[in-house]
């Protein structure tokens, strides 16, 4: 097991990049299982979660060259030959529901188990599959895992919530689908438009990602081609709170700021001073940290996996924040951890009261998912003295080189290797 051991009160000072977005590669890696030819990812994150998806889709027979260096991947699907996932693989991960709609899209047919992933609360898929059914896919529960077959046939879709995996996944099955399937209620993330973005780059037609309404004409083939995922909103907020929690000066390159709005305003509601130029985020400390008042919300609204970071932050401003979860039942996990640092939090339900302190004590905390050890991070730059973080493997599935990038920006962070 490994843990990060952080000495706290240093200011986050200088530049940084942001990495390619998670949750975008780890729906358009899948989706080029739907070419023909093929597919050249740039900007792909070197994540955990990336070197599964690599050892799924060569399991499954394509052919996968991964540069993490160069952040490149090729992905060949012409020699995929099997339609089943394998579970050890698939519960390492959540995003592993996404061969659900990319292999009916190849093959018409997927053996997908049921996903893993970080517990943050109830996740279920069940829209996904009220759309796989929409779509004329015969969907059977095989006890842990689904099996789906039929070749998608395009209709009108209406989720009964906003689902971002959900409106991805079925995006992928109607894809290649006959005739024009439509999805109302959809989600409007940046990820969904990324992955809408990619299919049409490789000869699908996706309209209308980024609105609540999506169209799609099925075709019956797609090309290779070469795509660029687009920038981490959340790599891109999670640096933006670390540098207004040090009280430091911080300008994030390779971000697209219209996608951290909702961050942005709460952050100078409380003080901190936001700027942007192009592509570059610049954070400083303004004045005293003021308290918010924040309910998650799917986009544009305030992003749920901000939520657990811009806690850590709320800990110390002053006077009494409250954090409403809208979105998860289970992600308050960082608070309770915090309280061990001393921070004052009152949870009742879905929603948080933090009472700001003055200081924070370094303290040995437990990272229960990979947002909230981002969060436990943030709190340990903050504290007085010495924090260790342990189960960083969750910190590893969705941020890059997280420790190497805060210590060029002036923190002391180690990586420590216990034994279990």
């Amino acid at each position: 097991m490994q843990k990060l051991v952080i000495v706290g009160e240093r200011q986050l000072q200088g530049e940084t990049s942001v990495s390619g977005g998670k949750n975008s590669s780890l729906a358009i890696v899948p989706a080029a299982l739907l070419a023909d030819g093929p597919c050249t990812i740039e900007n792909v994150p070197d994540i955990q979660d990336i070197h599964v998806l690599k050892d799924i889709l060569r399991s499954l027979g394509a052919s996968v060259s991964y540069s993490p260096s160069e952040r490149l991947m090729v992905v060949d699907p012409r020699g995929v030959n099997s339609c089943t996932v394998s579970y050890d693989l698939a519960r390492q991960l959540r995003a592993s529901y996404y061969f659900m709609g990319a292999l009916l899209g190849r093959l018409n047919e997927a053996n997908v188990p049921l996903p893993g992933g970080c517990d943050i609360g109830a996740r279920p898929i069940d829209q996904h599959r009220k759309g796989f059914v929409a779509l004329g896919v015969e969907v059977n529960d095989m006890g842990g895992a689904l099996h789906l077959k039929g070749r998608p046939v395009g209709t009108r879709i209406n989720f009964d919530m906003i689902t971002v995996g959900g409106t991805i996944n079925v995006m992928l099955a109607a894809a290649k689908a006959k005739g024009y399937t439509v999805l109302t209620n959809a989600a409007r993330e940046p990820h969904v438009v990324d992955v809408a973005n990619f299919l049409n780059s490789i000869g699908a037609r996706v309209r209308g990602a980024g609105t609540d309404t999506i169209r799609i004409e099925g075709r019956e083939h797609l090309r290779g081609g070469i795509y660029t995922v687009i920038p981490d909103q959340i790599e891109t907020g999670t640096f933006m709170i670390a540098a207004a929690a040090t009280r430091g000066d911080v300008a994030i390159r390779g971000t697209i700021p219209t996608h951290m709005e909702a961050l942005t305003a709460k952050l100078l509601e409380m003080g901190v001073r936001v700027s942007h130029d192009d592509d570059i985020i610049r954070v400083q400390f303004g004045d005293i940290h003021r308290n918010l008042t924040i309910a998650t919300q799917e986009y544009p609204g305030f992003p749920t996996d901000l939520q657990q970071p811009i806690s850590a932050l709320l800990t110390r401003a002053k006077g009494i924040s409250v954090v409403t979860e809208n979105i998860f039942s289970n992600r308050f996990k960082h608070l309770q951890e915090m309280e061990r640092m001393g921070a004052s939090v009152r949870i009742s339900g879905n929603v948080a009261t933090i009472e700001g302190v003055t200081l924070l004590r370094g303290a040995q905390v437990s990272a229960s998912d990979l947002r909230c050890g981002a969060a436990l991070v943030i709190a340990g730059l903050m504290a007085r003295g010495t924090t260790e973080v342990d189960h960083v493997e969750y910190i590893d599935r969705g941020y890059e080189h997280f420790e190497d990038k805060l210590n060029a920006l002036g923190a002391d962070i180690t990586r420590v290797t216990v034994e279990d």
